[in-house]
Parts: structure tokens; C-alpha cells; sequence
């Protein structure tokens, strides 16, 4: 009789995809994506980009010659900053802005340190631009301009390492490069371009680290076929990961622009443990979760959270220098500035007995030396934190502003936020050529790109059931960094709070749907039905979000519209 061979049984569980295909190898899943495509041509795309989305942020920056919004606070801090090495109060009243546009900085400053409610990086960056150019508009508003562009190349690299595709790095790039909410933070001087772009970028370093912890679990495993023979697998050749090192550093200084980091940096740490578990499975380890706690979750604990920690410190450098001038000015700031202003009815969270005593224990301590100095300060430098966070989640409690809006709203842009409005230009006026009984004016308006904010939103959606249905990691990326991004904020509502926050928020749209336009046109570059339909699909998104930015062009950018063209632009009455 002939020889009756029987096939081994396929593996259970991830050994197919979830539209039935074979799962490759892990040793195969852990090569290097990007060297089938060339890294020069990447690298020149997506320079490319950056340059051209810096002309967008430069083009007439130092225009309106004013302070637009909340800039009247940072560029002064950071001039202040630049000049005193601390934050210093300065005059009141609309003659100090008169005074510094016109370009006289002498005597506008008060000598008491100035209570700052957010954390120096992005001042220090703003500083760096009016040290270069000056205190103009145009100089408190570069660094914006850089930072933001730069994001643009971090998401062009971040979406091509993500997906081994040049192509869709390039359009990801261009897709938040024509987005109006990222194109106005990086033409004005606040702190929220800065955390989103280090932000941005400690994703991009987590990533990294993934690629680079399956490549060297391959070669430490080469030996054995690919497979971990018993135990855990390696762990010192694995302890030190320089890429997690370098989102620890990102996060560190996107912390140091804005607190809300802190949030997507818990939700990435976990998710990269998760992927170093799920590594450690798929070469073999039994009870891998478990296993990894010790393997991988300390270390990279360390590296992340441990520099991020280190890193947020030394931005405090200069407050921690002229620390003596916080602990007697500000360290009684509870009692003296926020007293009656904690609850909604009208009672203080704070004791408004005078005998009461609110000034911080190193305010009255001996000066000590040394070392003794120096935890003194990071002791001082810890009130005052206690005192910011106090402001942050009591002073404003039950406030209003003409802008503010609800976070459930932010991502379908429920409230978009006046930056600047010079209105009543009158006919035959600065251009105008509004009919008769009209008039015209210029605005600029914190507005995403509503085509590619709405079609993010279901990007996202679609991203959600694609990373649970068809187990595609990269779709989590995007998943867990618009909710870690968004939904802290709902805790929030009881105060003023503004759509532009959301701006740490939309690069994981963009993710979403630039992984979303990958999967329609296919694996395969081979002409094919599938391919067209995708191109035609993809490329019509993309046209639809250039014209919408472009249509809304004028309002991001303070031209001159007559009264007519500026409705047009308004959707909806809760755009006013």
C-alpha cells in the first residue's frame, strides 16, 4: 500500500488572520517594514512637506500687530523669562500692550514673581524666538511656527514607519498640514502647539520601540529557530531600550508645556507593555503577560516615566533658581488670591479667617545650603504645584466665557473659539468692497478643517472594530491616543475649557485615516479593481479636506471678507 501522509493540523488561535490568511512567522512579522522602501526618497518627501507647510505658518506671521488671545500672558512671561530667569508680573491694563508693541520693553515689568498656572517648555521656546527676533509678534510667534511645521515631518515619519509606505506618510503629513485648528496654533503664541507636537513625537519614539524590541528579540532568538526553548526569554539584552529612553525625554517636555500629557503617556506605557508581552507570546513564552511585568514592565517604567520625571524637573531650572522669590511672593497665593472662589454657591474652599495660616512651611524655614538648597527649592517648587493644580481644578469652577465649550462636542467641532475680529471696516476702507449698507472685516478663527475632523471621527470608529476584528496593532495607536487625548477632559466640564485643546487629539484622526486609506488601496501595488476604487476613494477624501481648508482659508488667516463672504463660512449659529 502506498504511504498515507497525513497534514499537521494548523495552530489555533492567531495562526490566521481575521480574513483567514496565514500568519507569517514572527521572526518574518519582525523585519524591518521600511527597507523595501528607499529612505531617501522618504526622507525628501517628507522634508518636502515640512518646508511646505512652514511657508503656510510663516506666510504674513507677524500679522495683526497685536496680542491675539491668551498670547498677552505667555509672550510676556516669556520675555520675562529670557530677561530675569523667572516669570515676573507686569503692568496692568491695555498702555503696558500699547507700550511693548511699540517696542519699548523698559519698565513694564514689576519686580514680584508672576503666578504662572502652566509649565515653562513652551515659554521658553516662545522666549527663544524674541530672543532672536524680538518682542513683536513676529517673535513670540516663530517658535509656534517651527514647532508646528515639525510636527508635520514627525506624522510624515510616525504614519511611514506605522505602515512601510512613503505614500501614506506623505499624505498623513499633508492631511494635519491642511488642518485649520493646527495651522492657527502654529501661527499664534500658545503653549498648546508644543505639547501636541512632543506628544506626537513620544508616539512616534513608542513605536520605534516596538520595531526595534521584535528586531532584536529576532536575533537574540535566532539561535533557537526563532523560539524561546523555556522561561521568560532575554532580559538584560532587552532592559535598556533607547527608544523608550527618548519618549521619556518627549514626555518629560510635553508635560513641561501642558500637564494633559500625563495622560496619553500612562495609555501608551501601557500599551507598549502590552506590545512587549505580546512579543514575548508570539516567540514562545508561556504566560507572557505575567512574565513581562518583571521582564519588561519595570524597565520600561524607568526609562518612560523615570526620565519623564527627570526631564519635567529640569524645565523648572529657572524657578528653581529664584525660588526664594516664589516662596515670598506666592507663598501664601491660596489664602490672599483665590479665597471665596471654590463651589458654585459662593462659598470658599479656602478659610477666609486672616488669622488663618496658608504660606508654604519653606517660606519660613532658614535659608539652607547645598544640597539642603536644593530640596528646599524642589520642596517650594512642589506647593507651588499643589497651589497650580488648586487653580486648575477650584478657581474656575463655575465660570463662563464667551468661548467655551463642552469636550463631548470638540471632536465633531461643536465650538470654535475667536482668536482675533476687527469688524465695521467700513466700504472704500483697508480694501473694502462690501455693497452699500454693509460692511466688511477680519477675522481668525480656531476652527478645524471640518472635512477632515468629521471624517476622522468615523476613521476612528472604523479603527476601533479593525483593531479588535482584524487584531492590526496600528489601528490601537490611533484608538488609545484620540481617548486618552479626549476623554480626560470630560471631567472637566464644570469649567471653562475651549475646543483648541483638542489639538492633542487630532494627529490620531489623521493616523486613523490614513491607515483606513491603506487598506482600500491594498497590499499590492498591482493595478486592480480594489486599487482603483481605493485610489478614487482616498484621493476624493483628500481633495475634499484641501479645498475645505482652502475655503476656509480667510478666517484662519485674518483676511479681509465683506460680511456676505464671512456667513458663508459660518455652518452653523454656534460657530459665532
Amino acid at each position: 500500500m502506498p504511504t498515507v501522509t497525513t497534514a499537521a493540523p494548523e495552530r489555533a488561535g492567531l495562526s490566521r488572520t481575521a480574513d483567514d490568511r496565514p500568519v507569517p512567522p514572527a521572526t518574518e512579522r519582525s523585519r524591518n517594514r521600511l527597507r523595501v522602501e528607499d529612505p531617501f526618497v522618504g526622507w525628501v518627501g517628507a522634508l518636502s512637506v515640512t518646508v511646505l507647510a512652514l511657508f503656510l505658518r510663516l506666510w504674513k506671521l507677524g500679522t495683526p500687530h497685536e496680542f491675539l488671545f491668551d498670547e498677552t500672558y505667555y509672550a510676556k512671561d516669556a520675555w520675562s523669562m529670557l530677561h530675569f530667569g523667572y516669570a515676573r508680573d507686569y503692568l496692568d491694563g491695555d498702555k503696558v500692550n500699547s507700550a511693548i508693541l511699540a517696542g519699548d520693553t523698559t519698565d513694564q515689568w514689576k519686580s514680584t514673581a508672576s503666578m504662572s498656572v502652566h509649565p515653562e517648555v513652551g515659554k521658553w521656546l516662545i522666549a527663544a524666538g524674541e530672543k532672536a527676533f524680538g518682542m513683536d509678534p513676529f517673535g513670540w510667534r516663530i517658535a509656534a511656527a517651527i514647532i508646528g511645521s515639525l510636527m508635520i515631518l514627525v506624522m510624515c515619519r510616525l504614519v511611514r514607519r506605522m505602515t512601510g509606505s512613503t505614500l501614506l506618510g506623505l499624505v498623513a503629513g499633508l492631511l494635519l498640514s491642511f488642518d485649520g485648528m493646527q495651522l492657527v496654533l502654529s501661527r499664534i503664541a500658545l503653549l498648546d502647539i508644543f505639547v501636541a507636537f512632543f506628544l506626537l513625537l513620544a508616539v512616534h519614539c513608542h513605536v520605534a520601540d516596538r520595531d526595534w524590541y521584535r528586531s532584536r528579540l529576532a536575533r537574540l532568538t535566532a539561535s533557537s529557530g526563532g523560539q524561546v526553548a523555556a522561561g521568560t526569554g532575554p532580559v538584560r539584552a532587552l532592559a535598556f531600550r533607547p527608544w523608550l529612553v527618548a519618549a521619556g525625554v518627549s514626555w518629560g517636555l510635553a508635560c513641561g508645556s501642558k500637564w494633559e500629557a500625563v495622560y496619553p503617556m500612562a495609555a501608551f506605557g501601557l500599551l507598549t507593555f502590552a506590545w512587549s508581552a505580546g512579543a514575548r507570546r508570539a516567540y514562545g513564552v508561556r504566560a507572557a503577560l505575567a512574565r513581562s511585568v518583571l521582564a519588561d514592565g519595570v524597565p520600561a517604567f524607568l526609562s518612560v516615566v523615570g526620565v519623564a520625571v527627570v526631564v519635567y524637573t529640569a524645565t523648572w531650572t529657572g524657578w528653581l533658581v529664584h525660588a526664594e522669590k516664589y516662596e515670598h511672593d506666592l507663598s501664601s497665593t491660596q489664602y490672599t488670591k483665590y479665597s471665596g472662589h471654590g463651589h458654585c454657591d459662593g462659598t470658599s474652599y479656602i478659610s477666609d479667617d486672616p488669622d488663618t495660616d496658608a504660606r508654604w512651611p519653606t517660606a519660613t524655614e532658614p535659608d539652607a545650603s547645598g544640597l539642603g538648597e536644593v530640596v528646599q527649592s524642589l520642596r517650594s517648587l512642589w506647593y507651588y504645584h499643589q497651589d497650580v493644580y488648586t487653580f486648575h481644578t477650584h478657581f474656575l469652577n463655575c465660570s463662563t466665557h464667551i468661548y467655551a465649550s463642552q469636550p463631548s462636542g470638540w471632536l465633531i467641532l461643536n465650538r470654535p473659539v475667536g482668536v482675533d475680529a476687527d469688524t465695521k471696516i467700513q466700504p472704500g476702507t483697508q480694501g473694502c468692497d462690501a455693497p452699500s449698507g454693509s460692511d466688511c472685516l477680519r477675522v481668525i478663527t480656531l476652527l478645524g478643517t471640518p472635512a477632515l475632523w468629521w471624517g476622522g471621527c468615523l476613521a476612528v470608529l472604523a479603527a476601533a472594530v479593525l483593531w479588535i476584528g482584524a487584531r492590526d496593532w496600528r489601528y490601537g495607536v490611533a484608538v488609545v491616543g484620540t481617548l486618552s487625548t479626549w476623554l480626560p477632559w470630560l471631567q472637566y466640564a464644570d469649567r471653562p475649557i475651549f475646543i483648541f485643546y483638542a489639538i492633542i487629539t487630532i494627529p490620531f484622526m489623521v493616523i486613523a485615516i490614513a491607515l483606513l486609506m491603506g487598506r482600500l488601496l491594498g497590499a499590492s501595488a498591482a493595478p486592480s479593481p480594489r486599487r482603483t476604487a481605493g485610489v478614487i476613494v482616498s484621493g476624493a477624501f483628500f481633495m475634499l479636506v484641501l479645498l475645505n481648508f482652502a475655503w476656509f482659508w480667510p478666517i484662519y488667516t485674518d483676511q479681509l471678507l465683506t460680511h456676505k463672504e464671512w456667513l458663508d463660512r459660518i455652518w452653523f449659529s454656534r460657530w459665532i
